[in-house]
C-alpha cells in the first residue's frame, strides 16, 4: 500500500495567502483553505498547531517574498537605480503580491503584531529606496521626500478610483519625475 501523499506546507501557505488577499483575513480559517485545497484538514495538522501559525507563515512568506526576494531579483539585474526602483516597486506591487499587501494593510489597522510586521516591511522597502535614491541625488533630505514620493506613489496609486490604465502615460510621467 503506497504511502498517503500530504498536502506540502507550501500549498497550505499560499492557499491561505491567496484566500486573504482575495477576501481579508477573517475569510482564511483551516476548513476554508482545506476545502479550496480539496483535502480533509487533517493533514493540516502535521504542520501547524492551529490557524495562527498558519497565519505567521503567510506573514512570513509575504515578507520574504516581498523584501528579500525582491532585493535579490533587483540585484541580479545589475541596473542603474532608477531602473532598481522601478523593478523592485514593479515586483513588490506585481498582480501576486499585490492582493495580500492590501490585505495586510487592512488587516495591521485592527491587529497591533500585523502592523509592527508592517512596520518593519515597509521600513526595509523605504531603507532600499533610501539606498538607491542615494547613488544620484546628494542631499539628504531630497533622498528621503523621494523615497517617502515613491513609495506613497506605489501603494496610493492601488487605492485611486482612477485606474491606471485610463492615463497610462499620467502615471508613467508622475513616476519619472520622481526618479530625475
Amino acid at each position: 500500500m503506497p504511502a498517503a501523499l500530504r498536502t506540502p506546507r507550501a500549498r497550505w501557505i499560499a492557499e491561505a495567502a491567496r484566500m486573504l488577499g482575495e477576501s481579508g483575513v477573517d475569510a482564511v480559517r483551516v476548513e476554508s483553505v482545506a476545502a479550496s485545497l480539496g483535502v480533509t484538514k487533517g493533514g493540516f495538522y502535521t504542520h501547524f498547531s492551529g490557524r495562527d501559525e498558519l497565519l505567521d507563515a503567510v506573514l512570513d512568506d509575504w515578507e520574504r517574498r516581498s523584501v528579500d526576494d525582491v532585493r535579490e531579483r533587483v540585484q541580479a539585474l545589475d541596473a542603474d537605480a532608477a531602473r532598481n526602483i522601478r523593478v523592485a516597486g514593479g515586483l513588490t506591487f506585481a498582480e501576486d503580491l499585490l492582493p495580500v499587501d492590501l490585505a495586510v494593510r487592512n488587516w495591521a489597522r485592527s491587529d497591533a503584531a500585523v502592523r509592527e510586521r508592517l512596520l518593519r516591511v515597509d521600513g526595509a522597502r523605504m531603507d532600499y529606496l533610501r539606498e538607491q535614491f542615494s547613488t544620484f541625488v546628494d542631499d539628504p533630505d531630497e533622498v528621503e521626500a523621494r523615497s517617502i514620493l515613491a513609495f506613497t506613489f506605489a501603494i496610493g496609486r492601488h487605492f485611486l478610483a482612477v485606474r491606471p490604465e485610463d492615463s497610462p502615460a499620467a502615471f508613467d510621467r508622475a513616476g519619472e519625475r520622481i526618479l530625475r
